[in-house]
């Protein structure tokens, strides 16, 4: 099996062109281990659609299955318009959240960012968690999976390690939920760490970041209608978020290697 490791901000896959086997879990896990494996968040696979250009699937590093991830699609454009499979530059994607646009910015035949238009976010109400830390309060936000926002006065001092998982598998979201904390600092800006359900602390989240900027602009902390930058471990993302809630985001895409492994 060929893969191509890709990322997007350091949130790293494994890509491989073709519909997922029927061992993929194992496979995830096998492949996903930063030790034994080739290293990555998990495995996105990408395939013919009967409703859009193309198909991903998106399998996290303990061989549980995505429904959507931001800087994965992005890099699933990438791939498709460099290895050929398409010459156009707005595309399609068929996800389990639904059908994703793409604008694909070029420079010399080469993707350098891609801007993904996310669809509309649902901003709840917020719900206080009773974690064994204490009391946390957290803006819940669908971006087409489920997202835990934590407003914080510094989020570098956030114990990542252990309130991440705590959020995660909190009663109050009974198929858990990705966690991202989040600090103001400035009108139009956000510093953002992420637990990610399924695959721990990474690098960045797309979605999160979504759900982040859109939670920012309903308090009140960030206007609609103006990109927000979003910084994440492993870089910034520009989330613009409209006065319905619908979210663009626009971010780079990077090849890492090509490789190769048995299917087991």
């Amino acid at each position: 099996m060929h893969f191509t490791k890709m990322h997007g901000l350091g949130n790293d896959y494994l890509y491989i062109f073709g519909d997922a086997p029927v061992n993929v879990s194992k496979l995830s896990v096998k492949l996903s281990d930063r030790h034994f494996g080739a290293g990555s968040d998990g495995l996105i696979f990408i395939s013919a659609s009967d409703t859009a250009d193309f198909k991903m699937r998106i399998f996290n590093a303990d061989g549980s299955e995505a429904r959507m991830c931001g800087n994965g699609i992005r890099c699933v454009g990438k791939y498709v318009y460099e290895k050929g499979y398409t010459d156009k530059t707005d595309l399609t994607i068929e996800t389990l959240s639904g059908i994703k646009t793409l604008q694909l910015h070029t420079e010399n035949g080469k993707v350098r960012r891609v801007t993904v238009d996310m669809g509309k976010t649902d901003v709840g109400e917020d719900k206080e968690l009773y974690l064994v830390s204490g009391k946390m309060t957290v803006t819940p936000v669908s971006v087409g999976n489920p997202h835990a926002v934590i407003f914080t006065c510094n989020a570098e001092e956030i114990a990542l390690d252990t309130l991440g998982p705590a959020v995660e598998n909190c009663a109050a979201f009974p198929g858990g939920v990705n966690a991202e904390f989040i600090q103001v600092t400035g009108p139009q800006s956000l510093r953002m760490r992420v637990w990610e359900r399924g695959s721990g602390i990474t690098m960045a989240c797309g979605t999160g970041a979504c759900a982040s900027a859109a939670a920012a602009v309903k308090k009140g902390y960030c206007r609609p209608d103006v990109p927000i930058s979003v910084q994440l471990d492993g870089g910034i993302l520009q989330i613009c978020v409209g006065p319905d809630y619908n979210v663009t985001m626009t971010g780079p895409a990077e090849i890492v290697y090509e490789g190769e492994t048995a299917i087991c």
